[in-house]
This record gives structure tokens, C-alpha cells and sequence, in this order.
């Protein structure tokens, strides 16, 4: 784990933040601390819609369209075209 300082914070700010933590009942540094990585999580969700954004482009199987459950009829409606044609 590494250690962060933020400087120059305005008293009135701290004091706003001070006031939010004990409203949770932690500590400043713990509501800092969660603050932190629930900012970074934002982030990580960021990157993971663009990769499935990437995925549904480059996909060429018909259950990547738009619609689900237009995806599913179809898919059906072929197996049951071959279960009749068998």
C-alpha cells in the first residue's frame, strides 16, 4: 500500500469532509481512503464497457445484435427449421 498527501485543502473543506465521515461513522482518512477507490473503480468500469463496446463490433455471431430476444427467436426458428428437416 502506498501513502497519499494531498496539500493546500482549505480548512472549510476539510471540515465538510470531516463532517461527512463522521456522519458514516468512520474516520476522515477512512472516508478519503473509500472515496479514493470508489474514483478508481469509475475508471476500471470505463475501460470494461469499452472493451465490450470493442467485442460487440468486431462479433460476428448474431446473438451481438441489438436486440437479445430478437437474437434468441432466430435461433430457435433455426433449430426448429432442423428439427422439422430431420
Amino acid at each position: 500500500m502506498v501513502a497519499l498527501q494531498i496539500r493546500d485543502v482549505p480548512e472549510a473543506v476539510r471540515d465538510v469532509l470531516a463532517a461527512k465521515a463522521s456522519e458514516r461513522g468512520q474516520s476522515l482518512t477512512a472516508f478519503l481512503r473509500d472515496l479514493v477507490l470508489r474514483e478508481a473503480s469509475f475508471e476500471n468500469n470505463r475501460v470494461l464497457l469499452d472493451e465490450i463496446r470493442e467485442w460487440r463490433r468486431s462479433a460476428t455471431s448474431t446473438a451481438a445484435g441489438d436486440d437479445p430476444l430478437d437474437a434468441l427467436s432466430a435461433a430457435r426458428a433455426a433449430q426448429d427449421a432442423k428439427n422439422i428437416g430431420s
